[in-house]
């Protein structure tokens, strides 16, 4: 959920997520921080795997290739591991014949 639906009036909603979000996140700002956390771990997880399926590598593969060991890999694709470093994606990305592309974005 973006900052500016946050911000406008509350309405009605039948979507999960944003009524999640304000049951248990609401304004208070530690929890708007973990969770934007949480989110973009989840993110960073999400595309390794799916670079690795869409290579056709099996996470065993992957790390044959990136130099590590397929508990690693696992790791590293779980939505909550919190330990993703440069280092080890620009492996990733080398070995999936990919660019890492880091950019920073207005918080807005």
């Amino acid at each position: 959920m973006s900052k500016n639906q946050r911000n406008t009036e509350r309405r009605s909603t039948s979507d999960g997520v944003e009524i999640l979000d304000r049951m248990f996140v609401g304004t208070d700002p530690a929890r708007r921080e973990a969770a934007d956390k949480a989110f973009e771990d989840a993110i960073v997880g999400q595309l390794i795997h799916d670079a690795r399926q869409a290579a056709g590598l099996s996470q065993t593969q992957l790390a044959k290739m990136v130099g590590t060991d397929q508990a690693v890999i696992s790791r590293l694709e779980d939505a909550d591991y919190e330990g993703h470093s440069l280092t080890m994606l620009r492996r990733i990305a080398e070995a999936l014949g990919k660019k890492l592309d880091i950019r920073f974005v207005d918080a807005a």
